[in-house]
Order: C-alpha cells, then sequence, then structure tokens
C-alpha cells in the first residue's frame, strides 16, 4: 500500500483513508511519533488494558535496579 499526505502551512497532515482503514485507526486516538534515521515511525499509544500480561514469563532475577548502580 502506497499513500502519502501534504503537510500544511499550520504542520498538520490528514492521513489518508486507506492507512486509517488498514490500521483501524479512530478519530481522536493518541498516536506516538517515534524518529528513525530520515524517517518517522507511527504508531497508536498504547491503552493500559492493552498492556495487560506484556512481561508475562520475564525473568525475576538477573535485572538492574536502583541499587545496582553506583
Amino acid at each position: 500500500m502506497t499513500a502519502t499526505a501534504t503537510l500544511s502551512s499550520k504542520f498538520q497532515i490528514c492521513i489518508p483513508k486507506a492507512v486509517r482503514e488498514r490500521q483501524a485507526w479512530q478519530a481522536g486516538q493518541e498516536l506516538v511519533f517515534i524518529p528513525k534515521g530520515e524517517g518517522v515511525l507511527v504508531m497508536p499509544v498504547p491503552r493500559l488494558g492493552q498492556l495487560a500480561g506484556i512481561a508475562k514469563g520475564a525473568r525475576k532475577d538477573g535485572y538492574r535496579d536502583r541499587k545496582d548502580r553506583f
């Protein structure tokens, strides 16, 4: 899928409909812009409920905390 948008004089862009529909983005949804080299990665900011279980299976030992710092 190739889609383009033009940056307005007020530094606004309109996300093409094909992109919005494919990503299931809704009006009012918060997005984050992450610089990547010469471009930018645009991703939705996850809701708290979507983060539940993200660390399931993570090791509980071998990590650094404030006590390990100088």
